[in-house]
């Protein structure tokens, strides 16, 4: 990335918290992103493409026998997610690390491997050419994956994330998916943050309500649209897990 589009400080909060019960064997009982792909965890790779921000200004939120990821993995700021009670739960267990930040926060997850440090690096640089407080990775995959749809205007500008659970039949039938990989103004998310709320099909705080709450607050959304098809799998299954892998080794 050219320094000239980092007109700011850059931290990341990865969410790496989850159980992955339908990864689990009698074999394995390890935190989902612990899970291997082609011998290397899946929380690896997405270290491996963030390896541009230094390592003090990552903070994974962990949770589910967090200490199999604290031993593999050192130099990186830890957040503890003691429940979990969604995405956006998630992003506030890294409150006390993010609240005397200025800069921007790269939110992404631990388990999805196959996105590369480009789109990540592009992400970045879309957020800061357009000077906007939020800018959400979207894309479209033939794949069937629970993604939320992104919801615009007549003028092709963001109006909300709807997550699939959630949809209406028509807006089940919008193919441009959230990724859940997002760059914030990180004062203005943790604003946000405070106004989720979790009247929801899961009862759960999603992070993705927070680009509306930062809209309806006057904050500028964008969008970084890229056609990542496969890439965008966050591993939740066993067949999910042979996909990443057979990607992974075609690299």
């Amino acid at each position: 990335m050219k320094k000239d589009i980092m007109t700011s400080k850059i931290k990341a909060v990865v969410l790496a918290a989850g159980k992955g019960t339908r990864l689990h064997s009698e074999k394995s009982d390890l935190p989902k992103v612990m899970r291997e792909a082609c011998g290397k965890p899946l929380l690896w790779y997405v270290l491996e493409a963030l390896s541009f921000i230094e390592k003090d200004d990552i903070i994974i939120v962990v949770g589910y026998k967090k200490d199999s990821i604290v031993d593999r993995f050192s130099g990186y700021t830890y957040a503890v997610q003691s429940e979990q009670l969604g995405t956006g739960h998630a992003v506030m267990a890294a409150r006390e690390e993010l609240e005397n930040h200025n800069g921007v926060m790269l939110l992404c997850y631990g388990d999805m491997p196959a996105i590369k440090r480009n789109i990540y690096e592009e992400l970045l640089k879309t957020h800061f050419e357009n000077k906007n407080d939020c800018t959400l990775l979207t894309s479209t995959s033939d794949l069937d994956m629970s993604f939320g749809r992104i919801v615009r205007d007549e003028d092709g500008d963001f109006v909300h994330v709807v997550e699939e659970k959630d949809c209406t039949p028509d807006e089940l039938k919008i193919t441009e998916l959230n990724t859940g990989v997002y760059v914030f103004d990180t004062q203005k998310l943790l604003k946000a943050l405070k106004k989720l709320k979790n009247n929801n099909s899961q009862g759960e705080y999603y992070i993705t309500d927070a680009p509306a709450i930062m809209k309806s607050l006057g904050a500028k959304i964008g969008i970084c649209f890229k056609n990542l098809g496969n890439d965008i799998i966050g591993v939740n299954t066993k067949e999910q897990l042979k996909i990443v892998e057979e990607m992974l080794k075609e690299e």
